[in-house]
């Protein structure tokens, strides 16, 4: 796991994510997904970037069905930035880093 990016799981997420002082961003993905390692990398920087005023945290899916189940995803990479426990957006797929930062922003 990369520095700065937490593995969080069914068990922690409550209070890992939703009891979190500062936004967190959850990327949900599983070791098999193509796309979700292409996307990792753009993550691990802006872990890197706004790690100081965000959280960042990768949830395996394969391992830790309920919490996607609770959000309602169906397809990965999806990654969720939560603030004040609530969610304030969730993309899908592999976008831009632009896109990220962006959405990023919004919640800071």
């Amino acid at each position: 796991m990369a520095e700065g990016i937490n593995e969080i799981d069914d068990g922690n997420f409550e209070a890992e994510v939703l009891n979190s002082e500062m936004p967190v961003l959850v990327d949900f993905w599983a070791p098999w997904c193509g796309p979700c390692r292409a996307i990792a990398p753009v993550v691990e920087e802006l872990a890197g970037v706004f790690g100081d005023r965000v959280r960042f945290a990768k949830c395996n899916v394969d391992d830790n069905p309920v919490t996607p189940g609770k959000y309602g995803i169906r397809a990965i990479p999806t990654l969720i930035l939560f603030k004040g426990g609530e969610v304030a957006e969730q993309i899908t797929g592999i976008v831009a880093k632009s896109k990220l930062e962006e959405a990023i922003n919004g919640v800071l």
